[in-house]
């Protein structure tokens, strides 16, 4: 994965009121932590950040953080956004290094097409869209693949039909379900409202419409 080099400004007051003047010269607070390393307050460049930030890796962007001639190897995390304006109002950027291991979540995407389920007027039905991994910086792919050519009404697809690269290990249950093929949404509800009748016919002890049918029909063979 690409590095993404990045300045930052050390030193940066605290408190509220500068806060919000760093934020009003369209720069955004964050701090600087991990391995042992004394955090350090730091801004970025707002615009720079979400720059950074739009490529096919997204929250996995490896970046390359200059603060005052120090480079760092960062992830960003715990990004804080504010909670009516759609702006980043803090960032923490984790340090890291190229040979440890680290947990990450990336996206699952679906490709091909569920003719069975399309033909059937069936729903693919994504359960999951995210996966939790274990895997070495450099090594984190932006996103994983699940085939759904195959898939079936009634059917479903794992977190273990889907290929894991090299170097990628899974911390989400293999057994989870991605995907299922579910029948027609008209067909289901007349199906939950059939079972719901029944039930409510049994609570109300009465006999579900099946037995009253044939106790009819027995009456009258009779």
């Amino acid at each position: 994965m690409p590095e993404i080099t990045l300045t930052a400004e050390a030193g940066r007051a605290t408190g509220s009121s500068s806060t919000r003047r760093l934020r009003a010269e369209g720069k955004i607070p964050g701090v600087v932590y991990g391995h042992g390393a004394d955090p350090v307050p730091v801004s970025v460049n707002g615009r720079e950040f979400q720059v950074a930030m739009s490529g096919e890796a997204g929250l996995n962007t490896l970046l390359s953080l200059q603060v005052d001639g120090k480079d760092f190897l960062t992830l960003a995390r715990d990004i804080q956004h504010h909670p009516f304006k759609n702006v980043v109002t803090h960032i923490d950027f984790q340090i890291v290094r190229r040979d440890e291991v680290i947990s990450a979540e990336i996206t699952i995407n679906l490709v091909g097409e569920a003719i069975e389920v399309q033909h059937g007027d069936g729903i693919v039905d994504q359960q999951l869209f995210t996966l939790h991994i274990k895997a070495k910086p450099a090594n984190i792919p932006p996103s994983v693949d699940i085939d759904i050519s195959g898939l079936t009404i009634g059917g479903a697809l794992h977190v273990s039909d889907i290929a894991i690269p090299a170097g990628v290990e899974l911390e989400t249950d293999p057994e989870s379900t991605v995907v299922a093929g579910q029948p027609p949404r008209v067909q289901a509800t007349a199906e939950e409202e059939a079972e719901a009748a029944a039930a409510a016919a049994t609570e109300a002890g009465g006999a579900p419409a099946e037995a009253v049918a044939s106790g009819e029909s027995e009456s009258s063979e009779g």
